[in-house]
């Protein structure tokens, strides 16, 4: 049975609506019963059966922020388009809220590819997906397992995994600092059993500190700012509870990258404090790969992290598009 979900009808998007396409609301269900939520955009000069992309992004993200202007660009531009909310989050279902899992995110673009074939005026053979940030590693992860993704683009990657176990920059990485943030994440388990509810970890910091490091001055330029925020982003408000992505220390993703057999092709700013997630992630994907000739690292000169959720001076869309129309041929 599906969630009966309560969408928003108005327009309530970070970018402006395009007159070049179709916009709807949609729904979905993956395989643990939970609804998704999702914009549709569809080329309004289209016919036949199109080439689809799903779209998600960033983690802590809504679809009315980044993933939302790549899918409306991705529809002006001749394919079929989903944004959509994961799982906890948003306007999707899914209780408690603001949990994260790469189980059940994992399952959430497979979910959307299956709603993708589904479609009649969608191709199930061409199909593509789309991750940016957080959502970005959840993209590599989902393109491992699920066949029937011809073509993933991976912008701004974060390993989820690998931030939550190693800390940012890998300055945690070590058995003894493991333990103790594991240590406290349990007992913040046991607070909010005894307080009959989830604690917020925060979203991001505001006001900004003026020592703040760079790229928390550069979230703060997008999430807390005219620019970018929204009201159901958690990384513009209240954040993920503070155990909401604690199964990813100790449940790495993107494993079997050099299996992937279709084409991927991974976008990152030159100055991105995260750029190394998506050189590492790279050359994984490509070590000792038989399918390594279908990969590519673009690197944006000069371009800082969130300069790949929306400037559009930034976002190589053109690449994009090329990429796709090569792989869902």
């Amino acid at each position: 049975m599906s969630e009966k979900l309560t969408l928003v009808a108005e327009w309530d998007k970070t970018f402006p609506r395009s007159e070049k396409v179709e916009h709807s609301k949609v729904t979905f269900t993956n395989r643990y019963g939970i609804t998704l939520a999702a914009d549709m955009y569809v080329p309004k000069s289209a016919s036949g059966k199109l080439p689809a992309i799903a779209v998600c992004g960033p983690f802590g993200a809504v679809k009315e922020q980044a993933s939302g202007l790549y899918a409306q660009t991705m529809a002006e531009r001749g394919f079929l388009t989903i944004a959509f909310d994961p799982s906890f989050t948003g306007e999707s279902g899914g209780t408690p809220r603001y949990m994260a899992s790469p189980d059940i995110n994992t399952e959430d673009f497979m979910a959307a590819v299956d709603f993708l074939s589904m479609q009649e005026n969608a191709d199930p053979e061409k199909i593509g997906i789309i991750g940016i940030c957080g959502w970005g590693g959840m993209a590599l992860n989902t393109a491992a397992l699920d066949t029937r993704i011809k073509a993933t683009v991976a912008s701004t990657m974060y390993d989820m995994a690998r931030v939550n176990a190693n800390g940012y920059f890998d300055s945690e990485d070590s058995e003894e600092q493991r333990y103790e943030k594991k240590k406290a994440l349990n007992a913040q388990r046991i607070a909010d059993i005894k307080n009959g509810s989830y604690q917020l970890g925060g979203g991001v910091v505001d006001p900004l500190p003026e020592d703040a490091p760079f790229f928390v001055k550069d979230y703060h330029a997008y999430y807390k700012t005219e620019r970018g925020y929204h009201k159901r982003s958690l990384n513009s408000n209240g954040g993920w509870n503070v155990i909401g992505c604690m199964s990813f220390m100790n449940q790495p993703i993107n494993c079997y990258t050099n299996e992937i057999r279709s084409a991927v092709l991974m976008i990152h700013g030159e100055k991105a404090h995260s750029c190394y997630f998506s050189k590492d992630a790279y050359a994984a994907m490509t070590k000792d790969s038989k399918y390594a000739d279908n990969k590519e690292l673009l690197i944006i000169p000069d371009a800082v992290h969130t300069d790949l959720y929306d400037n559009l001076n930034v976002i190589p869309f053109d690449k994009m598009e090329k990429f796709f129309k090569e792989n869902l041929s």
